[in-house]
């Protein structure tokens, strides 16, 4: 296979995939789902990201900042949105004005959520409380003061509270279970001050999948609708999901060299014996982690090869012995590892980090284009 004319790098995104995976974590779960599409749909495109998953019975979506929200809105997205952080001191007027619902983690932006609501269309929010993140959400010493205020507002017509939610460390059972034990003690705060929204959420893709009793009747996916596992003992397969990115390039140069050749900077890579070198037009701009260089994978005419030397800024090589490759063919770095090419956490392991910071950070040079249905 070989990519359109004039394209060096790619990114295919299968929606169908992000629907299917939406749809069996709706099965599975039995949940109203979240669908987290936050920092461009995890690198796949938040809108294409938000249209697969409404397609595959998402209730809402989820990003992290209302310009993200708005964004979306205005892409003609109109299923309920929720943006939860927040710069210093924002204004909310733009996000009540369309129809956001605004994440609060404190009294001073509650307070705003309420000075933003017009005659006839109250704040919505959901109010995080903190329960040993140790990140945003309102502390326990602040929940009454805060629930209380929220009632308030909310029988004067200045709030309406969509929901109370929270997030896990995923450390441990032990601690997501201690967490739990602290989120449940807020929603009883809650509700004692007359605050019983029609949301609980906790759980996100992990929580969602191994937990039942994290589930509240809501969950908010991220990774997993994008076929990643958040399981280091786990493959998407397993879950019953499947990856919606295939990142791949055109081979751009082919090279015969001899034995005793050094590749790229540094020549931390020099050939055994005489060889081919294949350039890649991929690079650490574009994504592909520098930490990996000599020990990526991908894919060229079926085979498996890595990563020879170090990876630049637009470019890698890989030494691919006697094996026959022309200019034009088709190099996949990772995708769908039951189709017999690299995973996102192959590149996570060579690169020692995580399968989410892969497929996220795949920069803007990378063309993003629908596959086939």
């Amino acid at each position: 296979m070989t990519l359109a004319p004039g394209v060096m790098r790619e990114a295919v995104i299968d929606t169908d995939a992000i629907a299917d995976n939406v749809r069996h974590l709706r099965r599975l779960t039995g949940c109203e789902l979240i669908a987290v599409v936050k920092a461009d749909g995890y690198g796949h495109g938040a809108h294409r990201a938000a249209v697969a998953a409404l397609r595959g019975g998402a209730a809402r979506i989820g990003v992290a900042d209302i310009a993200e929200a708005i964004a979306l809105r205005r892409a003609g997205i109109t299923a309920p949105l929720f943006a939860w952080l927040h710069a210093p001191g924002a204004s909310f007027d733009e996000a009540v004005r369309h129809d956001v619902e605004i994440g609060v983690s404190d009294i001073d932006q509650l307070t705003r959520a309420g000075a933003a609501s017009t005659g006839d269309r109250p704040a919505a929010v959901h109010i995080k409380i903190e329960t040993g993140l140790s990140r945003n959400g309102v502390a326990p010493a602040d929940w009454r003061t805060v629930f209380a205020e929220a009632a308030r507002l909310e029988r004067i017509g200045r709030l309406r509270v969509v929901g109370i939610f929270s997030h896990l460390s995923n450390t441990s059972p032990a601690d997501d279970f201690a967490a739990l034990a602290t989120f449940d003690e807020g929603l009883a705060v809650a509700a004692e001050l007359g605050v019983r929204p029609p949301l609980q959420h906790i759980a996100a893709t992990q929580a969602a999948i191994a937990h039942p009793e994290m589930r509240r009747g809501c969950v908010r996916t991220g990774i997993g609708i994008y076929g990643v596992s958040p399981f280091d003992d786990r493959t998407p397969a397993d879950l019953g999901l499947r990856p919606a990115m295939t990142l791949r390039g055109a081979v751009a140069a082919v090279r015969r060299v001899p034995a005793g050749t050094g590749v790229s900077y540094g020549y931390d890579y020099r050939t055994e014996r005489e060889t081919t070198l294949a350039l890649v037009p991929l690079g650490y701009a574009d994504g592909v982690p520098r930490h990996a260089s000599g020990r990526g994978p991908v894919v060229i005419g079926g085979r498996r090869f890595t990563v020879a030397g170090r990876i630049a800024m637009d470019q890698f090589v890989v030494d691919v012995g006697d094996h026959p490759v022309a200019v034009g063919d088709e190099v996949v770095l990772f995708g769908d590892p039951t189709l017999g090419v690299p995973s996102a956490r192959d590149w996570a392991d060579a690169a020692g980090t995580i399968d989410y910071e892969i497929v996220t950070r795949i920069g803007p040079r990378v063309m993003r284009t629908e596959a086939d249905s």
